[in-house]
C-alpha cells in the first residue's frame, strides 16, 4: 500500500469518526441548508451557515468525494482553530469534535 493510499484510508477513517463525534453531541443536522447558504464567499460560509453545517454538509461532503474518487488530497489543513473558536461560545464543549478536526488538519498537513 502506498503512502498515499495509507494516509487517504487514515483521512476516511477521520472523517468517519467526525461524522460520529458530530452526532454524538447532538449537532449533526438531519435538514440541509437551503442552497443559498452555500453561496457565500466567506471562510467557512460564516455567514451563512453554522460552523458544524459547513463541517457536516461543505467539509466532509468534499472530503468523502475526493477520497472516494481517488484525487489527491489537499496539502493543508487548519480547520481546529475555527473549531476551538466556535465551541468558545457554546454549551457544549466541542473537544471531541476538535480532537478529531486536529488529526485530520495534521494527517493533511503532513505533520
Amino acid at each position: 500500500m502506498a503512502d498515499s493510499d495509507k494516509i487517504a484510508g487514515q483521512v476516511a477513517d477521520g472523517l468517519l469518526a467526525i461524522e460520529m463525534e458530530l452526532r454524538t453531541i447532538g449537532l449533526w443536522a438531519t435538514e440541509r441548508p437551503p442552497q443559498a447558504a452555500f453561496q457565500s464567499t466567506e471562510p467557512f460560509c460564516i455567514d451563512t451557515l453554522e460552523f458544524t453545517q459547513w463541517v457536516q454538509f461543505v467539509f466532509l461532503e468534499r472530503m468523502k468525494l475526493i477520497v472516494e474518487s481517488g484525487h489527491p488530497l489537499p496539502s493543508v489543513s487548519g480547520i481546529a482553530p475555527m473549531a476551538e473558536e466556535y465551541f468558545r461560545s457554546r454549551p457544549e464543549s466541542g473537544q471531541g469534535l476538535i480532537r478529531e478536526l486536529e488529526a485530520i488538519d495534521q494527517l493533511l498537513s503532513g505533520s
